[in-house]
C-alpha cells in the first residue's frame, strides 16, 4: 500500500499567529497550489481521507470529487485559548511549560501532543487496516503529518518537528 500524505495549501493568516483548528480560508491563488500537489499523487486513487477543516477539504475535493472520507481525528493541534491569537502576544510565562514538554502538557483548554498523537494513531490505524486498497491519500496538516511519520519511522514524539514541511507538499509512505 502507497500513502499519500498531502499538506493542505496556505492559508489565510498572518505570520506568527497560532491558528491550530481554527478553520481559515486560503490565499489568493491557492489553485496553483492544488495544481502543483495533484501532479504528486498517483492518476488512480483508492481512497481519500481528509481533515473536515477548509484548507484540506478544498484540496481534498480537487483530488477526489465527491469521494472524501473526513475525519475529526485528522485536524491540527487544538492550541486551545491561543487560536488566532499572535504567538508574541501569548505571555511567556504560560508558553514556557507548554514548550519545557509540549508532549505532555496542553496548550490551555486545548491538547497535549500525545493527546493528539493517541487520535492520530485511530484513523492511522484504520487507514493502514485497508488491505484491499493499493493508493490511498491522507489530506491534512502538519502536525498530523509530523506525527504519523514519528509513528511509522519510530521517532520520538518530542523530535516530530524535526520534519519539515511545505504547504502542499506531498509525503509518500510505503507499507
Amino acid at each position: 500500500m502507497e500513502i499519500y500524505l498531502v499538506r493542505h495549501t496556505t492559508p489565510d493568516v498572518p505570520k506568527g499567529v497560532c491558528y491550530g483548528q481554527t478553520d481559515l480560508e486560503l490565499v489568493s491563488g491557492f489553485e496553483a497550489e492544488i495544481r502543483d500537489s495533484i501532479q504528486y499523487l498517483p492518476k488512480e486513487l483508492d481512497l481519500v481521507y481528509s481533515s473536515p477543516l477548509k484548507r484540506c477539504r478544498i484540496l481534498a475535493e480537487a483530488i477526489s470529487p465527491g469521494a472524501v472520507i473526513y475525519n475529526s481525528n485528522l485536524k491540527e493541534y487544538d492550541f486551545g485559548n491561543w487560536e488566532m491569537k499572535k504567538w508574541d502576544d501569548i505571555p511567556k510565562e504560560d508558553v514556557e511549560p507548554w514548550m519545557s514538554d509540549y508532549v505532555n502538557i496542553p496548550a490551555p483548554n486545548g491538547e497535549s501532543l500525545l493527546t493528539m498523537s493517541k487520535r492520530i494513531k485511530v484513523i492511522w490505524n484504520e487507514i493502514q487496516d485497508k488491505s484491499d486498497v493499493q493508493n490511498v491519500a491522507v489530506v491534512c496538516h502538519s502536525g498530523v503529518i509530523r506525527i504519523i511519520r514519528a509513528i511509522h519511522e519510530g521517532t520520538p514524539l518530542k523530535d516530530c518537528f524535526s520534519y519539515k514541511m511545505n504547504y502542499g507538499e506531498v509525503f509518500k509512505i510505503t507499507l
